[in-house]
C-alpha cells in the first residue's frame, strides 16, 4: 500500500470515530442534554471531516459538509435555536454525511443529487433564521469544492482598506501549531484555498522533521514559505486563515508597494522618533523595507528570504515548548495498529497457552523429588501467560458502541416509513467485547430493532387508546455479567400475541394442530425459519426471515438468546455472548476414554450426589434432587454415545450448567481433570456443524479435545422445558415420595 493510500485509510478510520462522536452528540442534543461542548463536538467532527476530505479531493463530501458546518456554526453562535425540527434535520444531515464518507471509502462516485433534499433543508434553516447567502457559500451552495468561498467579495484594497491598483506580490510564512492539528484543521486545505486567490509558489520547510520513530501523530513538523501574486488584499489573504487564527504562525507582507513613508520617518533628522520605534505596534516593519527597497522584488525572488526576518524561527519552538509535552504524551498512549498484526499476536498467545499446558503435563509426569522448583517456575509461567492473554484480549476488545451507533439512524428511517413515533434509549455503549463478536452483532441487532418497530410498537392512535404515550420507547443496553456480555433489547409495545402466533404457525405447518404448547413455547415459535405474523410483505418484514437468522447467528458465536413477552406491556430479548472467541477458561472432563472441555462460563457448580438424590422418572433421562429442587440430569456418555465406567444408578460427578434463562440441568460425567485455559479452534469449516460440539482445543498432552455446547446438549437431551416449571416439579416430587 502506498503512503498516499495509507494516509487515506487513516482519514477514513478517523472519520469512523468522528461520525460516532457526531451521532452520540446529536442524540444527546435531541434528548435535551445538550451543552456548548456538545454542539462544539458536532461542529468539530463535521469540520474535521470536511478538512480531510478536501485534501483527497472528495468534492461532493466537502460541499455537503460545508453547508452542514455553516448551520452548526450558526447554532454555536446562537443565531439558530435548537428546536426538535432543526435537530431532526441535523440528524438526517449526519446520515447523509455518513453515507458520503462510506461512498468515498468504497471509491464510489455519489449521485449528483445525493443529499440534495437534506441540503435544501439546511439552507432553509439558514434562510428562516436570517442567514445570508454569503454564509452559505453562495446563492445555491458551491457546485464543486473549488467554488467554496471563505471570504466576502470586495474591491481590491491595501492593508488599510484603500483600493489597490493591479496585482501585488505578498511574502507568506505559514507554520501550523500543535493546537491547530488537534482541532482537526488541515493545513493543505488552507493552502488550497490560498492558491485560489492567485499564483502561489511555496517551499516546504522540512528541517524540523524528526526520525520516523520519534514522530508524534498530532504534532506538525512542516511549515511553508513563499510568495503569492494576487489582486486580493492582505485582509482577504488573512481571512483564509480565520479558522486557525491563534493556532499557527502566520506572516503576510506586501512586497510590491515601496515603503516610502516608513523610510522618510526613519531617515529624517528633524523628527526624533527613532528612540521610540521599539514601542510601535509593528517594529519588524522598520528595518525590513530598508533591505527590500533598492531592488523591486519579483514574484519568485523572495520565496525563501522574507519569512526568516519577519518572525524568528525559534519562536514557535518556544510557543510549543510548554504544550509540546501534551502531544507527546497523547501519542504515547494512543496508536493505530492493523488488525492483522493484532490477530497474529493473538494466535501466538494461543500457541503459547498450548505450549504452557504441554509443559505442565510434562512436569506432572516427572518424579516428585525434582518437581519442586519446576512447579514454582511453572506457576509463574502460568500466571504471566494469563496476564499476557488478558492484555492481548483487551487490545482486541472494542466498545459495542461501534454497533450501537448505527441503530438511531435505523429507528429514524423506520419511524418515517411506519409513521410511528419511537425514541431509542441506549446504555452501556462503552462495554467492551472481542472485535470478532462485534463484527457479527450488527445483523442480529438490526433484525431485532426492525421487528420491534414493525410488530412491537403500536401506531400512535393505538397507543393513545391503550393509555400509553404516543411515542414508543426501545431500550438497547449492554453490560458484563457472569463472564459474558449481555445485550438487552426492550420495547414498551404490544408484546407477542400467543393466539395469533400459534394460529400462524399451524397455518404454515410449523406446529401440528393437536400440539399443546405453553405460552413461552408459543412465543419462541418466532425463531422458527419461515415464520412471520405480518399480513402483507413489505421492505421491513413479512418474508419469514429475520428472527431465525438472529438465533442462528448468536448460536454460531457461542451465545444464546432468550425472550420474555407480556401482552400489552412489551417484549424483552436478551443476547448472552462470550467475551472472546480466541482463548477461554474451561473445565477438562473425562467420559470413558474420551476427554472434553466444558466452558467455565456455562458452569454453575459441580458435586458428587449420593445415590438417594438421583431418580429415574418416566419420560425423563433422570432427575436430581438438589436443595429441595428437582433438576433434569443427563448422562453425557449416553448423549454422545461413548462408553462410560459409571454405574447406571450412581457414581461420577454432576456438573450443573445453564442452558438458557432460568433453565439449568445436570451433566453426569466420569471425572473432572482440572481447570485450564484453552485455545478455541474452529472445526465448522472442516467438518461442518456438529450437534453438541462448539469447537475444539489442543490439550497439554497434545491430544485434541472437543469443547461442549451446553445449550445444544440440552436440546439433544429432549428435556421438556416444562420440567423446570414448579407445577411439574411438584408432580415429580409426589411420584418420588410415593415410590419411597
Amino acid at each position: 500500500m502506498s503512503s498516499f493510500e495509507q494516509l487515506k485509510q487513516t482519514f477514513f478510520d478517523e472519520c469512523s470515530d468522528l461520525l460516532q462522536q457526531m451521532e452520540t452528540s446529536l442524540t444527546e442534543i435531541r434528548a435535551g442534554n445538550s451543552t456548548d461542548d456538545t454542539v462544539n463536538a458536532v461542529f468539530r467532527a463535521v469540520h474535521s471531516i470536511k478538512g480531510g476530505a478536501g485534501i483527497f479531493g472528495f468534492e461532493t463530501l466537502v460541499k455537503f459538509a460545508h453547508v452542514f458546518e455553516t448551520v452548526l456554526d450558526s447554532i454555536r453562535s446562537g443565531a439558530i435555536a435548537i428546536t426538535p425540527d432543526n435537530i431532526d434535520t441535523l440528524l438526517s444531515a449526519g446520515d447523509v454525511l455518513s453515507d458520503l464518507v462510506n461512498m468515498s471509502r468504497a471509491d464510489e462516485a455519489p449521485p449528483s443529487d445525493y443529499g440534495a433534499e437534506c441540503r435544501a433543508a439546511l439552507e432553509e434553516i439558514m434562510r428562516r433564521n436570517g442567514g445570508s447567502e454569503d454564509n452559505m457559500g453562495g446563492s445555491d451552495i458551491a457546485d464543486d469544492f473549488d467554488d467554496i468561498d471563505f471570504t466576502p467579495v470586495m474591491a481590491d484594497a491595501d492593508d488599510d482598506g484603500a483600493a489597490v491598483d493591479g496585482p501585488h506580490d505578498f511574502a507568506i510564512t505559514f507554520r501550523p501549531g500543535a493546537e491547530m492539528v488537534k482541532k482537526g484543521n488541515e493545513p493543505l486545505f488552507l493552502l488550497r484555498e490560498l492558491r485560489q486567490l492567485g499564483e502561489l509558489e511555496l517551499v516546504a520547510e522540512t528541517d524540523e522533521i524528526p526520525p520516523l520513530a520519534a514522530m508524534a501523530s498530532d504534532k506538525p513538523y512542516i511549515g511553508w514559505t513563499g510568495t503569492l501574486r494576487t489582486d486580493a488584499s492582505r485582509a482577504q489573504i488573512e481571512a483564509v486563515f480565520d479558522f486557525v487564527s491563534g493556532d499557527c504562525e502566520l506572516d503576510v507582507r506586501d512586497l510590491t508597494v515601496p515603503p516610502v513613508a516608513e523610510l522618510a520617518v526613519v531617515a529624517s533628522p528633524d523628527v526624533p522618533l527613532a528612540p521610540d520605534l521599539p514601542a510601535e505596534p509593528q517594529p519588524a516593519a522598520d528595518p525590513l523595507p530598508v533591505e527590500a527597497a533598492p531592488p523591486v522584488p519579483t514574484a519568485a525572488a523572495p520565496a525563501a528570504e522574507p519569512p526568516k526576518p519577519a518572525m524568528p524561527a525559534k519562536a514557535p519552538e518556544r510557543a510549543e515548548g510548554g504544550a509540546g509535552q501534551a502531544p507527546a504524551k497523547a501519542a504515547a498512549t494512543t496508536t493505530r495498529v492493523e488488525l492483522e498484526k493484532i490477530d497474529r499476536v493473538v494466535n501466538m498467545v494461543g500457541e503459547l497457552v498450548i505450549a504452557q499446558a504441554m509443559l505442565g503435563q510434562i512436569v506432572q509426569e516427572l518424579p516428585e523429588h525434582i518437581t519442586g522448583r519446576l512447579m514454582q517456575t511453572l506457576d509463574e509461567v502460568i500466571h504471566h501467560t494469563r496476564e499476557l492473554k488478558d492484555s492481548v484480549m483487551s487490545i482486541r476488545a472494542q466498545p459495542v458502541g461501534a454497533v450501537f451507533q448505527r441503530m438511531p439512524r435505523l429507528v429514524r428511517e423506520l419511524s418515517a416509513k411506519t409513521g410511528k413515533r419511537v425514541r431509542l434509549e441506549m446504555s452501556g455503549e462503552t462495554t467492551e467485547v472481542d472485535r470478532s463478536i462485534i463484527e457479527r452483532l450488527a445483523d442480529p441487532l438490526t433484525h431485532i430493532i426492525r421487528n420491534s418497530m414493525d410488530h412491537g410498537i403500536e401506531a400512535p392512535t393505538d397507543r393513545a387508546a391503550a393509555g400509553k404515550p404516543e411515542e414508543g420507547t426501545i431500550y438497547l443496553g449492554a453490560e458484563h455479567r457472569g463472564g459474558k456480555i449481555v445485550i438487552e433489547v426492550r420495547d414498551d409495545g404490544a408484546g407477542i400475541n400467543p393466539d395469533r402466533v400459534l394460529k400462524k404457525a399451524r397455518e404454515r405447518g410449523l406446529v401440528s394442530s393437536d400440539a399443546s404448547l405453553s405460552e413461552d413455547e408459543i412465543n419462541n415459535l418466532i425463531f422458527l425459519p419461515g415464520f412471520s405474523t405480518a399480513e402483507t410483505i413489505s421492505d421491513i418484514s413479512g418474508r419469514g426471515v429475520g428472527m431465525d437468522v438472529v438465533k442462528r447467528n448468536i448460536q454460531d458465536i457461542g451465545g444464546r438468546i432468550t425472550l420474555k413477552s407480556e401482552r400489552g406491556r412489551g417484549m424483552i430479548l436478551q443476547l448472552a455472548l462470550p467475551l472472546t472467541l480466541a482463548v477461554m477458561d474451561g473445565m477438562v472432563i473425562r467420559v470413558g476414554r474420551e476427554t472434553y472441555v466444558v466452558p467455565m462460563s456455562a458452569m454453575v457448580e459441580c458435586l458428587r450426589p449420593p445415590r438417594e438424590d438421583m431418580h429415574n422418572l418416566i419420560g425423563t433421562r433422570g432427575m436430581l434432587k438438589l436443595r429441595g429442587d428437582l433438576l433434569p440430569i443427563v448422562n453425557l456418555a449416553d448423549l454422545l454415545d461413548v462408553g462410560s465406567v459409571l454405574d447406571d444408578d450412581a457414581g461420577g460427578v454432576v456438573i450443573i450448567t445453564e442452558a438458557g434463562d432460568d433453565v439449568r440441568f445436570g451433566l453426569r460425567v466420569d471425572e473432572l481433570l482440572g481447570h485450564q485455559q484453552v485455545v478455541i479452534k474452529s472445526i465448522e469449516e472442516s467438518y461442518g456443524s456438529i450437534p453438541g460440539i462448539a469447537a475444539a482445543t489442543i490439550l497439554g498432552n497434545g491430544r485434541v479435545a472437543f469443547i461442549l455446547d451446553t445449550e445444544k446438549l440440552f436440546e439433544m437431551a429432549s428435556i421438556p422445558p416444562a420440567m423446570s416449571q414448579p407445577l411439574i416439579q411438584k408432580v415429580a416430587a409426589r411420584a418420588i415420595a410415593s415410590a419411597s
